[in-house]
């Protein structure tokens, strides 16, 4: 108890912001911080840290001060679940951009204005000051240099330029750790960038998970020679299942995701090569993964998080609420509800689990003086990218595992989506795919013996309703060429649409 005493001191005595002030330029000592400090002071510390956000909210913005008010809260914060959640439903669509920032105003000097994909049906603008963005991009840089090892690296950064959160901000963090090409998701651009560069650099690959696997898909096409270069790639934007990251290992030597929103900003969790371990080993291991994320059958996406800097819960519904505990966030966020549904565990929680159910523990855990005492997170998706027919939930994750569970399909299939086919007052499943190359009477039944046959293997909700009602559930598969059909929509947007449209 003493020294649970004396960590809160230290944490009272060095908040959020001055912790990374601190640590900002040495990313030695930030290593060393998160290697060796317990969990259980993380935690206490981010908890702190939490109330203090919540208090200079609830005193400088007077779009929350409104809220609460309007929600009848206590305003205390005493306890973190007595703070009622924001969302785009009832706290952003309410109030406009400037009372939702600190002390009412929008700064003209040093703020970028960042805009959401629209994803969600519509997109939103978001202001950030300049010390805001710094931060983030040193955590950043600080997670690249982690899991890539080194700070001597050639980063081409392919996520999609402009207005977008992402974009810009990935380049400019990337910058502290060598060189950067900001070059957006252009094919030609990069592979030329590699030919003219040549392969003695180490290069790092930013950009949308399918984005990747075309640009090699048609490094190979083009018999350019991928497999000369050392390249690792980083992803983000959207999950991406295990499959696809076996498919990208086949000519990248490592590839880490991030999990972030423009709602929110860029970092707030990253894979690890711990979290990356973990995941494949509860692919494998149906009794892990449901001890460590529970009964639904999906495999989510698992990240580790600071919680001295993003304090991250979940609600009655397993929705993520996520608190960015610094104070120089020009419109604070204080259990921002972005409606991902996932879950958090400490480290030790997690540790425990790998022990019991893990036959691969010790190898998970081989060196575990080195791996970071973070917190998990784990993100399923979006709660409303789901279908549902007599009973069987089907996923977006479940079709992309279907794909890559056949490396004929993988090889043919640029993106896919979604939905429910009305016809005569019934309803069944239908799957799109965006395929490249000629489409056939073979690569059609391919397709269609395939999907429903991994995914019968996959879903056991699906499957119980096969055997029930195979006519309702049997679901219709259409191929289409680029950009036809339901992926015209995918050319004037950053990220593929997986719920087909409407």
């Amino acid at each position: 108890m003493e020294r649970t005493k004396r960590y809160a001191l230290y944490a009272v005595l060095l908040p959020a912001d001055m912790f990374l002030r601190f640590l900002n330029n040495h990313y030695e000592l930030f290593r060393w911080f998160i290697v060796h400090v317990p969990g259980w002071v993380f935690e206490h510390w981010g908890r702190l840290n939490f109330r203090r956000a919540f208090l200079h909210a609830k005193a400088t913005v007077p779009a929350y001060q409104m809220f609460l008010s309007d929600s009848q809260s206590s305003g205390s914060g005493g306890s973190e679940f007595d703070v009622p959640a924001i969302d785009k439903e009832n706290y952003v669509r309410v109030f406009d951009t400037a009372t939702r920032a600190v002390d009412g105003r929008i700064p003209f000097r040093d703020t970028v204005v960042d805009e959401s994909s629209g994803s969600s049906g519509a997109a939103y603008n978001w202001v950030r000051s300049l010390e805001e963005r710094q931060v983030s991009h040193r955590l950043v840089s600080h997670f690249a240099h982690y899991c890539l090892g080194t700070s001597n690296v050639f980063s081409i950064n392919a996520f999609s330029m402009g207005a977008w959160a992402t974009g810009l901000n990935m380049g400019l963090a990337l910058q502290h750790n060598g060189l950067v090409k900001n070059v957006g998701p252009d094919i030609d651009k990069i592979l030329g960038t590699l030919e003219f560069w040549g392969p003695d650099y180490t290069y790092v690959i930013c950009g949308y998970p399918p984005f990747l696997k075309h640009l090699l898909d048609v490094a190979v096409q083009q018999r350019f020679p991928i497999d000369r270069y050392r390249l690792h790639a980083i992803v983000g934007g959207e999950g991406m299942s295990e499959g696809l990251r076996d498919y990208l290992l086949r000519h990248v030597k490592t590839v880490f995701s991030g999990y972030g929103a423009t709602d929110l900003e860029i970092g707030i969790a990253g894979e690890t090569p711990l979290s990356i371990a973990i995941r494949r080993a509860a692919r494998d291991n149906p009794a892990l993964r449901e001890q460590l994320f529970g009964a639904d059958p999906r495999l989510p996406m698992l990240f580790q998080f600071n919680p001295v800097t993003h304090y991250i819960q979940t609600n009655a519904d397993g929705e993520i609420i996520v608190t960015i505990n610094r104070l120089n966030i020009l419109s604070p966020r204080v259990r921002y509800n972005i409606h991902d549904e996932g879950g958090v565990r400490s480290f030790a929680e997690v540790s425990a689990i790998c022990a019991e159910y893990a036959p691969d523990y010790k190898t998970i855990f081989d060196d575990s003086k080195s791996l970071p005492k973070l917190p998990f997170l784990w993100v399923f998706g979006r709660k409303d990218y789901t279908i549902s027919v007599m009973g069987a939930n089907i996923y977006p994750e479940d079709i992309e595992q279907c794909i890559y569970a056949d490396d004929q399909l993988a090889s043919r299939t640029a993106s896919y989506c979604l939905g429910l086919l009305e016809t005569n007052g019934s309803v069944r499943p239908e799957f799109s795919f965006e395929v490249d190359g000629e489409i056939t009477v073979d690569l059609i039944d391919r397709f269609e013996t395939s999907i429903v046959q991994h995914l019968l293997n996959l879903n056991s909700d699906f499957k119980e309703a096969w055997h029930e009602y195979r006519e309702t559930v049997s679901p219709k598969i259409s191929l289409y060429q680029r950009g036809q059909g339901p992926f015209a929509y995918d050319s004037q947007r950053i990220k593929q649409v997986r719920m087909m449209p409407r």
